[in-house]
């Protein structure tokens, strides 16, 4: 009865996110009507457990949500991403259009602009595109998934996305964590969904099958003589990777810098720099990418546009780190009932392998998808696991960083499930139906969450990182 009570409340939260409903209202609910068939009070569950876990998460990755959205506001509103997209699909050519699709898309997110800007500034190319080249206009949104959702998401080292900042303050690493695993995983990501998307793409030559007719959304002629110069354009993306990985491998942080703040019994969200140095990093270089963006592409933006774009950046943020900060307090009212702890001892008993990689990866990916958030599952798996997966792990003396990728690569793969904010507004955007695109976004995402225990199996034979 009591894992019951827990299965309801996930199957419930499920069914309204997918049906439309916002998290951010229905999570506390179902959070509680949880605590409740176990015989837990409401209001201390919710005030004192719900809350306090939420705004912890809001408390350590507010800055990392807040500038990335702002750093893509900039770069959407002043062109510079736009540039960047228009400049890759002329260099790749239009008889390799998918190709273009998906290198844009990677460019532009592994420069830490975010996923739904990179939709904005590649879909009306890609639209274009596909359409003087005869490819159904249904592939483009699984061409953007591939480019922007999956290998430069959280595969390869260095990505500035939040799904891979989150593993970095419960294992200590850094956004660099078990390099060789994760470009290995980027690389057959890649070229598992390139293969796929041009197979999908002849078959529906084969049946005559041409970009189609009567869709809505269609983007009007592109305008490209204003364009910025991409290779101004391209500057704020390389700073912010720059710098970050100086900031992360070459300066050295003084590990005695929290002694003052601790002395004045502040609620520290760590007790270690190690395990914020990473946030520190990326806050540091996103900074220097939002100032040099503004300055190149300053010109670009009409009467008050940079009020307008550094106020939607700010605002938008807000949406996206409540949601996820309320599917993390859900994750940890589940955490503290009694029927958690048979499902938590099931997860922890998956020892293939004999390392905790299989039981987190699992984990990570199944509460990803029950979310239909990549951040927000990965994030409940931590809080929950981490600790046990690290002691775990340093019992066989594997390395954090290994942990620190597998969290990473399996947060991004059965998230994208049909509720999935990206894949609504990707969808909404590109004029696009589940029953049209769904099938080809969801074919990714499972050779994404493959590859991820493809990893896993590669380092357990070899031992690399």
């Amino acid at each position: 009865m009591e894992v019951f009570g827990i299965l309801l409340s996930l199957f419930l939260l499920m069914f309204f996110a997918y049906r439309g409903y916002s998290v951010i209202l229905f999570a506390p609910v179902f959070a509680l009507l949880a605590a409740v068939s176990q015989g837990l009070s409401p209001m201390p569950a919710y005030t004192e457990l719900f809350m306090a876990k939420a705004v912890v998460y809001v408390k350590s990755f507010f800055p990392i949500f807040i500038l990335g959205a702002v750093f893509g506001k900039i770069m959407e509103e002043t062109g510079l991403a736009k540039a960047i997209a228009y400049r890759i699909l002329q260099a790749v050519g239009k008889e390799r259009s998918i190709l273009s699709i998906v290198i844009a898309g990677g460019v532009l997110t592994y420069g830490g602009v975010s996923l739904f800007v990179v939709v904005f500034a590649i879909y009306p190319f890609a639209a274009a595109m596909f359409k003087e080249a005869g490819i159904p206009k249904r592939l483009i949104p699984g061409c953007i998934v591939l480019g922007a959702c999956t290998y430069t998401m959280d595969a390869l080292p260095g990505t500035p996305q939040i799904q891979n900042i989150i593993p970095t303050s419960f294992f200590g690493t850094t956004v660099y964590a078990a390099p060789i695993l994760g470009i290995i995983g980027g690389i057959l990501i890649f070229l598992g969904g390139m293969y796929y998307l041009e197979w999908r793409n002849k078959t529906a030559k084969a049946r005559g099958e041409a970009y189609g007719e009567n869709h809505i959304n269609e983007p009007t002629d592109i305008d490209v003589k204003d364009m910025p110069d991409w290779r101004l354009a391209i500057i704020p993306l390389l700073a912010v990777l720059i710098v970050n990985y100086v900031m992360s491998n070459v300066f050295t942080w003084d590990p005695n810098i929290l002694a003052p703040f601790i002395a004045m019994n502040l609620p520290l969200t760590v007790s270690d720099v190690k395990n914020v140095a990473a946030i520190w990093a990326l806050i540091i270089s996103v900074v220097i990418g939002i100032v040099l963006a503004v300055a190149i592409g300053y010109r670009n933006l009409p009467a008050g546009g940079l009020a307008k774009a550094l106020n939607a950046g700010a605002i938008g943020s807000l949406l996206a780190i409540m949601n996820t900060a309320s599917e993390v307090g859900y994750g940890n009212v589940i955490a503290m009932l009694p029927g958690f702890k048979s499902i938590a001892n099931a997860l922890l008993s998956i020892h293939i392998g004999g390392t905790p990689l299989v039981s987190e990866g699992v984990t990570v990916t199944t509460l990803a998808a029950i979310t239909g958030s990549a951040s927000g599952g990965m994030s409940i798996a931590l809080d929950l696991m981490a600790k046990d997966w690290l002691i775990w792990a340093n019992s066989i003396g594997m390395s954090p960083d290994v942990l620190h990728r597998v969290a990473a690569m399996a947060s991004g793969g059965l998230d994208s499930m049909p509720h999935n904010g990206v894949v609504i507004t990707l969808l909404a955007i590109c004029g696009l139906t589940h029953k049209q695109s769904y099938p080809d976004i969801f074919a990714l995402v499972v050779i994404k969450t493959l590859v991820a225990f493809i990893v896993i199996a590669i380092h357990l034979a070899t031992g690399i990182l």
